[in-house]
């Protein structure tokens, strides 16, 4: 119970609209991940943990302390939004000196805090540099270090690596799975493969419910057997999209390799090991949620 977050019953409304529906969760320390498409409720879930919107009804307790404490929950916890901005004229530190006093850590402590984390997201050596002129990454990579200064328990990361290219990507990935050692990391994404590589855990949320929470080991696992792959021409294409349930396609010249999900396969298909991804579409089309595999299927 201390070191974890228990949530029961949660619902959220925008006005009329609900926006969390009955949520369940248990999240530990290490890696948690919670995946879902924009708009599934992934960040109104995100924001009610940390204090920035209040729940409708339900009961949350963050490592012991119940949410409606929001000054003890803010003191344990540290949170990287989606759209993360600090003060461009400023240099970074002088953004981390100026944060860290706002968190009430004497000057000593800001000292020592401020260095080793700089050192610890690979930014020490660009302490002088303005923030409006850093890249993505840096940025990004500057708000954990931020999050991190009053040494929370619990470090909640919002869609992080949207829009970051594939090697800043990695790095802030193993980055978040370093601090998830003593921590509890709650990374919310609709990329599939930051789940892959960096959680145990997961959570998979849509319209604002949730489907599935479990393991990886265990969503791969319900996938086994109903993954394929095939070779057609691009000619039977059209057809084929109306026809299976598609995760991935490749064209090769004439030719298109499909991956695709069905309980039996089609005439010249061959079985293949799951992926997340295909066991994460899977799941949202065992639930009713069809479109989107037919709008991914229409993306190639």
């Amino acid at each position: 119970m201390y070191d974890s977050i228990e949530i029961k019953g949660l619902c959220k409304f925008y006005g009329r609209k609900q926006a969390l529906c009955d949520v369940d969760l248990s999240i530990r320390r290490g890696m948690f991940g919670l995946l879902g498409r924009n708009g599934a409720g992934k960040t109104t879930l995100m924001k009610t943990l940390a204090t920035l919107l209040q729940k409708d009804s339900g009961e949350i307790t963050v490592c012991g302390v119940p949410i409606g404490n929001a000054k003890e929950v803010r003191r344990i916890t540290g949170y990287l939004p989606q759209e993360f901005s600090m003060y461009p004229s400023m240099n970074v530190g002088e953004a981390m000196e100026y944060l860290a006093l706002l968190s009430g850590l004497g000057r000593a402590e800001r000292k020592k805090q401020i260095g080793l984390l700089l050192e610890r997201v690979n930014l020490i050596e660009h302490r002088g540099k303005k923030v409006k002129a850093l890249s993505g990454g840096m940025k990004r990579r500057l708000g954990i270090a931020q999050a991190l200064l009053h040494d929370p328990k619990v470090l909640i990361v919002d869609e992080p690596t949207a829009g970051l290219d594939p090697e800043e990507r990695v790095r802030f990935r193993n980055l978040l799975s370093e601090v998830a050692e003593d921590k509890i990391v709650i990374l919310s994404t609709h990329i599939v493969g930051d789940i892959e590589a960096t959680c145990e855990d997961i959570a998979i949320i849509e319209e604002g419910r949730v489907l599935y929470t479990g393991t990886v080991d265990s969503l791969l696992e319900a996938a086994q057997g109903k993954v394929f792959t095939m070779t057609a021409s691009k000619r039977e294409l059209p057809k084929l999209k109306k026809q299976l349930s598609i995760t991935g396609m490749h064209t090769q010249g004439s030719q298109v390799h499909l991956r695709f999900l069905a309980d039996s396969p089609e005439l010249g298909a061959k079985a293949c090991e799951p992926n997340i991804e295909d066991a994460y579409m899977l799941y949202l089309h065992s639930n009713g949620t069809k479109d989107i595999l037919d709008r991914i299927g229409g993306e190639g």
